[in-house]
This record gives C-alpha cells, structure tokens and sequence, in this order.
C-alpha cells in the first residue's frame, strides 16, 4: 500500500477517531486515504484552531487528539497550539506535510526546517524518511504524547513518502502501566502526615488525569484534611466539598494564602511547575510531601522533604489504605480551616447579586454556575473574567472548567469549546471569550455552524483588551494602545449562519442564555462588562 494509506491505518490502530486541520497539496495522498477510513476529519478555518481543538480533545479523553496542516505556513500557524498542549500537559500529534524530499524541482518554495521548529516545544518532532518507517513512528509519536508528563509531538510526512508503496504492517498498542511508588516513601509520607497539626492538600494540574479524582474523594472523605487547588486542578474533587478551601495564586493578600501561613504540612498532590506557585516555601516553614508521576523539580521556593513518585492514584489509595484514623498520635486542629472556608463562602456572594450594567464578573460568574448542569462545561479563553472563574465557579467534576493557567494564550475558548462539544454532544458546552481573545479565532464560528453543532458563545465586550489595561492603571500608567474597535458582534455572528443577541440588562442574562440553551445551533450573545469596580 502507498505510505499515505499505511499512516490513515496506524492512526486507526491508535484509537483515532477525528482530525483537525486544514489540507494542503501536499497531504492530498493522506486526505484521500482518510476519505476511506473511519477518521472523521475536521476542516477548520485556521490551523490554530485546529491545534487547540486537538490539544482539548487530548485533555477531555486522555488520548492524543491529532491535527494535521500543510507545509510551511500552514505548520508555523501550529506554533502557538504546540505551546499550548506542550505547557498545558494535553496529548497531541501534529502531522504536517512537506515537499518530496528525495527530488524536488521547486527549490525552496515554501520550505522551512519545520522539525528544528517544532523540536523545542514539542516532546518529539521527526520526519519520516521512508514508508517502511511510518508505523514505528506513529507509534513513538502517540506513546510519548500520552506518557507522563503528556504533551505535543510532531511528525513531518514528505509527499514522496506519502506516495512511496510499502509491505511495512501497522504496530499494536502494547501493554503498559505507570511506575507505582515505593513502599519507603509511602510510609515517610504516613509518617510526616500523622505527626502534622495542621495538613492541607493541594490539589495541582498532574491531578486531573484519569482515577486519581475518585481516589481523592475517598482519601479526603476517610481523613477529613481540608484541600485547595491550582487553577489547572479544580474539579478534580468536588468543590461543594465542605472541606474545599478555594484556589491559590490568585493574589497575596486572599484569604487562602494567610490560611497555608498556618499550615504544618502541604500534601501537594499533582502540582505542575508550569503553573505559578501556589504557596512558597521558606527555610524552617511548613513541610511539603511531593506527590507526583514524576519527581520535584527544586527551585529556592520549592523543595519537598518527602518526593513521592509514581501513578497518582495509586499512590492516593495506599496512603488511604495504611492511614489509621484510629491512631492515637494522629492529632490534626481544623478550626482555623473552618474559619477560612466560611470566607470563602462569604466571599462567593460579594457582587453575585449586582444588578449593575455593564455586567460585572462576579455576577456573570453567579449566573453562569446557576445555569450549567453538573457535567456541563465550560471553556475559557484567557482574560481578565478568568481570575474571577478561577475564584467563584465551583467546578463539581474534572474538566468541566477549561482553564488554561500554563500558555494562557488568547484565542483558544472558542475552538476548545467546539472540541468539547464534538466529544461530548450531548452536554451543555458554553465558550467564554473577551471581545480580544474572541477575535483572534472568531473564523471558528464557520466551522461550528457548519458542524451543525448546539453552542453558545459568551462575548465579555470591554471594547480593550481588559487585564493589560487594568494592569496598565493599576502601575499608574495612562490608558494607552488597548481600546478596541469591535465590529457589531451580533451581525457578525449572524454572516456565519449563527444567531446573535445582544445583552441589554443584567437580570436578563439567566433567561437569555436559557433561552439559547433550548434553541438548536450556535449562539452568540455579547455581554457588555466592566472590571472597574472588580477588586482583585
């Protein structure tokens, strides 16, 4: 069979079941090849779209989601998404084409080194040289991209290849598990656990993998140690918890960062340093066990006493096995928690309730978390709202906030909410983009009408692009180079074959979105907002 067909069937024998991207010349081999097989492909209107489509798909399923471009500008544009998935640890193959490497008469038309491109962002980056070869690398690209700490690869398939006829058979998956802890180290952590007075578990983004959610659940239940999050970790556990305590690194002066002050023990479960440091340590201040798949990365303001490592969730279920809550030294004080977390109570309804218009976050957030079933999701694209959905959306089940805390790149809410949608159809998918971010993908409305897909599309409009200008005031500086000239979002939705609404008063939010929610087809309703009063 040609290369191009043996390719379409290696990704067959890796589960694949949709491609986004955008064709070009030279992968026209590899397009007809799909046209026969059981891949859904996913015509995008920009290949970095297509990127974060995939890097979503790899983040919900857990399996690497694929995108495929052409040669030179069409792999340039999956740059940013390579970042993305890269930093955001979302399992992702790039497939890009590229001119015929053994005879080409078009010099170096479109020609850039795009694997010496790809190489530092990527977990591996390789051009497949010959047809024979094309199954083991496929293979190589999926096993990194899914092994810990997951990521992006890159394959470059040449048109030559893609033609060349080869006898060479598809690799199966082979069998394979993570590395368990060790049984010392375990104990260690039991021991730096009962001697504690007052532990606190951090639950970071390594945590939000298959398993370790339900290990958690019981492991806090069992204990009963109050717990708090990363951005990139919520809803690992339920945050209707009585014992969930807020998320970090969103200011010095919340009140969560005076609670860890009191702290004699951080149980930081699947912090990826990607992510700012959520507490800081300090010589003679609490001690941290490092619970982890891969080991600590030491820094001046992180080095564990205890490094655990191994598959999380197994880990989590021997500390829950060989903890005797029965143990007489165990001797843990929660007031001061307790305390901290009728705070963060209170602080949830500071502004739910503003009728104020423009609307104000804190009430859009509100609105939002009353409207959103239990497995709806909802995807962000980066902004100022973001600290606000980081702060008061309590998000019950893992992956149903989107929040990117590692690139934080604009542009990535809208094609991550279509991704949503696409692998699961039949939850409520809301994309939330500021009037910037929005723009810089808005072409992917296209795309989801024309997937006839049910989505609704929040549009925050500020008319500026609202966290640099609120920083630009808050350093003293005079407003300059961020105000916006948007179009009329709700004609523009409209040229796409969407329907558009306009927001004219904040009570009319709820029944606004209701009403979308129970109307087939994409949505998109601009909310005009302000952060003025919003203090951080």
């Amino acid at each position: 069979m040609k290369g191009a067909d043996l390719l379409v069937k290696a990704l067959e024998a890796e589960g694949v079941e949709m491609i986004f991207g955008i064709p070009g010349e030279e992968n026209l081999d590899v397009l007809e090849a799909l046209k026969h097989s059981s891949i859904r492909l996913i015509v995008t209107r920009h290949e970095q779209a297509a990127g974060f489509m995939a890097a979503t798909y790899g983040r919900l399923t857990g399996k690497p989601g694929v995108c495929l471009s052409t040669l030179g500008p069409g792999a340039t544009n999956l740059v940013t998404a390579a970042a993305y998935a890269q930093l955001g640890a979302m399992p992702m193959v790039m497939l890009t084409g590229q001119k015929p490497i053994k005879t080409s008469k078009q010099g170096l038309f479109q020609i850039i080194d795009v694997v010496d491109m790809m190489g530092p962002i990527t977990k591996s980056a390789a051009q497949i040289m010959s047809a024979y070869n094309i199954p083991a690398r496929v293979r190589e690209a999926f096993r990194l991209a899914e092994s810990e700490r997951p990521g992006a690869t890159h394959l470059e398939l040449p048109e030559d290849v893609a033609r060349e006829e080869t006898q060479a058979l598809v690799i199966e998956n082979s069998y394979d598990r993570r590395p368990i802890a060790e049984s010392k180290a375990i104990q260690k952590a039991i021991d730096l656990i009962i001697d504690s007075k007052f532990p606190l578990i951090l639950i970071g983004a390594g945590a939000n993998r298959k398993q370790v959610g339900r290990m958690l659940d019981q492991f806090i239940e069992k204990t009963k140690i109050p717990f708090f999050t990363t951005q990139m970790g919520k809803g690992v556990v339920d945050e209707r918890s009585p014992y969930f305590l807020g998320t970090a690194a969103l200011s010095d002066n919340d009140f969560l960062h005076s609670v860890i002050k009191q702290t004699d023990l951080i149980i930081n479960i699947g912090h990826d340093v990607i992510e700012k440091p959520p507490f800081f340590m300090e010589p003679d201040s609490f001690n941290v066990i490092h619970i982890n798949f891969l080991t600590a990365q030491i820094d001046p303001v992180y080095f564990p006493q205890v490094d655990v490592t191994g598959d999380i969730g197994n880990t989590i279920f021997q500390l829950l096995q060989k903890i005797d809550m029965d143990n007489p030294d165990i001797q843990w004080q929660f007031g001061g928690f307790k305390e901290a977390r009728q705070q963060l109570l209170k602080s949830f309804s500071e502004g739910a309730e503003c009728n104020d218009f423009p609307m104000e976050a804190p009430r859009l957030v509100s609105d939002l978390r009353q409207l959103m079933p239990e497995d709806g999701i909802v995807a962000l694209d980066n902004g100022m709202y973001k600290i606000w959905f980081s702060r008061n959306y309590l998000a019950y089940r893992h992956n149903t906030l989107l929040l990117d805390n590692a690139l934080a790149t604009m542009g990535a809410g809208l094609p991550s909410a279509i991704a949503a949608k696409l692998v699961y159809p039949d939850k409520k998918v809301v994309a939330v983009c500021g009037d910037g971010g929005f723009m810089m993908n808005s072409q992917e409305l296209a795309t989801a009408v024309q997937l006839k897909i049910d989505l609704v599309v929040l549009v925050l409009n500020d008319e500026a692009f609202g966290m640099i200008q609120w920083k630009q005031q808050q350093m003293g500086f005079e407003s300059y180079g961020l105000e916006l000239n948007n179009p009329n979002f709700i004609k523009y939705a409209e040229s796409y074959g969407a329907m558009g609404h306009q927001l004219q008063t904040t009570e009319q939010f709820i029944p606004l979105v209701e009403q979308c929610f129970e109307t087939p087809g994409v949505h998109l309703i601009e909310v005009p907002v302000s952060y003025q009063n919003c203090k951080i």
